[in-house]
């Protein structure tokens, strides 16, 4: 039980760090969504343009923020399962440009290599806490 418990706290913690990591960047767009955007270098020149990042960034961010941050206290194996989701489809949509568009270049290739440990991370500890899980036996309570 002791090396469940281990692995329930790293996950709470690749959680967390995840968290906070989107959380910056939230927070970054809803005050200033042109800095998000000169990460890579395109000018927002119309309000329509800083709404939609402010929108997406910002709010979309906080809300997925929130998620993880209910995940992280009340079902760590499933936050886990979630961010190995979540940044993998980042780290494919990379790879989709970079098939598509041609090389990436030094943030794009920087992020794919960043998104794709964090989802091999994640989907680690997501085996990790349901190896256990799986090995139990199914009983039905007839008291349900």
């Amino acid at each position: 039980m002791k090396k469940l418990t281990n692995w329930v706290l790293f996950t709470r913690i690749y959680l967390g760090f995840s968290m906070l990591s989107l959380l910056s960047v939230s927070v970054m767009a809803l005050v200033d969504p042109q800095s998000v955007m000169d990460l890579v270098d395109v000018q927002l020149g119309n309000n329509d343009a800083l709404s939609s990042i402010r929108g997406v960034y910002g709010g979309v961010g906080i809300t997925i923020c929130l998620s993880i941050f209910y995940l992280l206290i009340n079902h760590p194996e499933k936050g886990a399962g979630f961010l190995s989701i979540f940044w993998g489809a980042y780290a494919f949509s990379r790879l989709i440009t970079l098939i598509s568009d041609g090389p990436l270049g030094d943030f794009g290739s920087q992020w794919l290599m960043i998104e794709s440990v964090m989802a091999l991370i994640g989907l680690g500890f997501w085996l990790a806490l349901n190896s256990k899980k799986s090995k139990q036996k199914f009983i039905l309570d007839p008291g349900l």
